[in-house]
């Protein structure tokens, strides 16, 4: 005989959590795919460029990697990609690069006014992003989003490595089971998953707010 909470949990329902972690890039704003697609399509060739780089090309995934954990900075990650650009039929100047990349991004504020609800009812919000340029979060005050805040560059690991979502969770003061994770790629749910943290794959804000009452009970 089936007990009420294996008959919820047969119906998706997980169980309640009192934390959210929040991914930036895709997220707060706009689609960051989106956006380094219309810059790959700014060049003239394959829209998807940029993006296949950093999924095949392994001097520019290594590039990636090494700018959004700080052991370079902006200005060397703009070298070396706009280098690895070049080299793939595509010559553009490396100053300024990541702005550029990014110059399609705007702020969702219909997330920004979840995430105050969610604060606004006691909910603690940690922000977990893989940073990317130095204005990345201009005209956002982090502070005002949220409890915490975890960049990868000050932290020195990225996602979807499990330290990083560890961090934000001890300095929420909260386990890992404790917490849900919003982030628009998939890898890193999967990556928080591993330590016991719930995941909501976003698509949207009101998306986003279904997910978390329907399936983990975070109301605001």
């Amino acid at each position: 005989m089936e007990t009420e909470s294996e008959t919820e949990q047969g119906q998706g329902q997980e169980k309640g959590r009192t934390a959210v972690l929040v991914d930036f890039g895709g997220v707060i704003t706009s689609s960051v795919l989106r956006a380094f697609t219309d810059f790959g399509a700014s060049l003239g060739g394959d829209p998807r460029l940029p993006l296949e780089l950093f999924a095949r090309d392994q001097p520019s995934r290594t590039l990636l990697a090494d700018h959004e954990c700080g052991r370079i900075d902006a200005e060397a990650f703009e070298r070396g990609f706009a280098e690895r650009l070049r080299v793939h039929g595509a010559d553009v100047p490396a100053g300024g690069l990541t702005a550029r990349m990014q110059a399609g991004m705007s702020i969702d504020e219909e997330m920004l006014a979840l995430l105050g609800d969610l604060r606004a009812a006691g909910r603690p919000v940690a922000l977990v992003s893989n940073s990317f340029g130095t204005g990345t979060y201009d005209g956002v005050a982090l502070a005002a989003v949220a409890d915490v805040v975890v960049i990868s560059s000050e932290v020195g690991i990225r996602k979807p490595s499990r330290r990083i979502y560890a961090i934000a969770c001890e300095r929420l003061g909260i386990d890992p089971e404790e917490a849900v994770m919003i982030d628009d790629l998939q890898q890193n749910l999967d990556g928080a998953e591993r330590i016991g943290i719930g995941g909501v794959l976003h698509t949207s804000a009101a998306d986003t707010r279904r997910q978390l009452a329907e399936r983990f009970r975070i109301t605001a």
